[in-house]
């Protein structure tokens, strides 16, 4: 089983989006028996909260579901636990690398260093900008580039 973990700041917006995203992706490709996704924010002010209501909104658009999905926070277990955590930004990922200390850690990126085409390197916070139409087309595109990569390096 390969796990992946989405991480954003608090856990409502864009990391449950990409779980949900990621999830329906390997969903549609016949791998939800071989991939585990979940999502956790860097801080712990939304722990139990659902996903914020713009980011319901667009997955309810795009047909994607995200039931039982609850914020929670991250926690070193999660980097002996996970095989790819994935950042929405640099902030996220130097967190995380401090948290990983020198211990072995897993795969650790941004989830648009998986758009080459992209311009940008950081999902931007919508809960600060509130374009989540942006957000969801980053989101959209890094998780399919993702479950590519992690296709090949699995051969699945």
């Amino acid at each position: 089983m390969i796990k992946v973990l989405f991480v954003c700041l608090g856990n409502i917006c864009r990391s449950p989006m990409a779980e949900a995203v990621f999830k329906d992706l390997a969903e549609k490709n016949g791998l939800q028996e071989q991939i585990k996704t979940d999502s956790a924010g860097i801080g712990g002010w939304h722990i139990g909260s659902p996903p914020h209501e713009g980011t319901q909104e667009i997955l309810r658009r795009k047909g994607i579901s995200f039931e039982g999905m609850l914020a929670r926070q991250v926690c070193e277990q999660d980097l002996a636990d996970f095989d790819y955590v994935i950042a929405m930004d640099a902030e996220n990922i130097g967190h995380l690398r401090s948290m990983a200390g020198f211990k072995k850690a897993p795969r650790l990126g941004r989830l648009l260093d998986y758009v080459k085409e992209s311009d940008a390197a950081d999902v931007p916070d919508p809960y600060y900008t509130g374009n989540f139409n942006e957000v969801y087309q980053l989101v959209e595109s890094g998780c399919r580039n993702l479950l590519e990569s992690i296709r090949k390096e699995q051969n699945l």
